[in-house]
């Protein structure tokens, strides 16, 4: 049913797909080199829980074989997980720096590759001092 004179309003993200050559060994990327919670996998798929949000490895049909959008996964300490996943070989593309000086804290970014090439990244607002 169609809705008239209704605004739409979206706001909760259910699920994000990401577009790998293969699933096998993204899966394995996600899971054991990100440490993210496996949910289950039928076949040429595979499912994490990413924080409440399903996260969908997928090979892209025709029409959505396309680079995956930026993933921006948030963490305490961004030194220390760039140093952690730096160490299991994961192509960094920028270390960890200051983006955006905010009144009481810091956002901090730095980028990386997947095990498919896709771009994903870290962010952290690290609080100041004093």
């Amino acid at each position: 049913m169609e809705a008239r004179g209704e605004s739409v309003k979206l706001s909760t993200i259910g699920q994000i797909a990401i577009n790998v050559k293969d699933v096998e060994r993204a899966t394995a990327f996600y899971r054991d080199i990100l440490g993210m919670k496996f949910l289950f996998a039928p076949p040429n798929l595979a499912f994490f829980d990413a924080g409440g949000v399903r996260l969908m490895l997928t090979t892209g049909e025709k029409e959505f074989d396309h680079p995956a959008s930026i993933l921006y996964y948030k963490v305490g300490d961004i030194v220390g997980v760039h140093r952690s996943l730096a160490a299991k070989g994961v192509k960094v593309e920028e270390e960890p720096h200051v983006v955006a000086p905010m009144p009481d804290h810091d956002l901090w970014i730095s980028s990386y590759r997947d095990s498919e090439n896709n771009y994903f990244a870290l962010m952290s607002e690290v609080p100041r001092e004093g």
